[in-house]
């Protein structure tokens, strides 16, 4: 009986942390509360806090969830491109760069996503070590993707990260105006020409 509590007891906890990853990217940090991340979770308010000692552990919680989900789906897309860098460098620009993911923030990456709101947050609040970790998973994933030979890779790096992350932000900032879509597709082309091999 007491194992099968346990195994009850770690689905509730997954489904808190899923629908707390997915809100709180959807609509920030502060504009979901509790009760709404347990309810959606189909979990009643008072049993929240037999999984988390406090709202910001959940908080950092969700923050780290959301970006494994991003570090793994990077790294299938760059399976799929079977072992050329550049083609992977295309799969994960191509997709970030995105109108569905510009208008799907619940489900996207949580660099973008939570960026404001951590910025926003305390100095002491865990959600800072979070999100410090998992940026520097993307950043390292990314790097993975320069040319054989690149030693400038590592601020070529953070300088693709700054575009990839800033462009969609704006990007969903001005949704509704042509814009938009312009800051996509001109991320989009330099992120892209940037990695062009050049002639010998």
């Amino acid at each position: 009986m007491a194992r099968a509590s346990r195994a009850v007891a770690e689905q509730h906890k997954a489904a808190i942390e899923a629908a707390s990853a997915r809100l709180f990217r959807e609509h920030g940090l502060h504009g979901v509360s509790v009760a709404q991340v347990m309810a959606d979770a189909g979990l009643t308010h008072g049993g929240f806090y037999g999984h988390f000692p406090s709202r910001d552990a959940l908080v950092a919680r969700a923050c780290a969830l959301a970006f494994e989900e991003s570090a793994t789906r990077w790294r299938q897309r760059i399976d799929q491109a079977q072992g050329d860098r550049k083609a992977a460098r295309r799969n994960l620009v191509v997709q970030y760069l995105s109108t569905t993911h510009r208008d799907a923030a619940g489900r996207g990456c949580a660099a973008s996503a939570l960026a404001g709101d951590v910025a926003r947050e305390a100095s002491d609040k865990p959600v800072h070590d979070a999100y410090l970790h998992g940026l520097k998973s993307l950043i390292d994933i990314w790097q993975s993707t320069a040319p054989d030979g690149d030693d400038a890779a590592g601020d070529s790096a953070l300088v693709d990260l700054a575009t990839l992350v800033g462009a969609i932000t704006i990007a969903r900032a001005t949704r509704g105006d042509a814009l938009s879509d312009d800051i996509l597709a001109a991320a989009r082309d330099r992120l892209l020409a940037s990695h062009k091999p050049t002639d010998a």
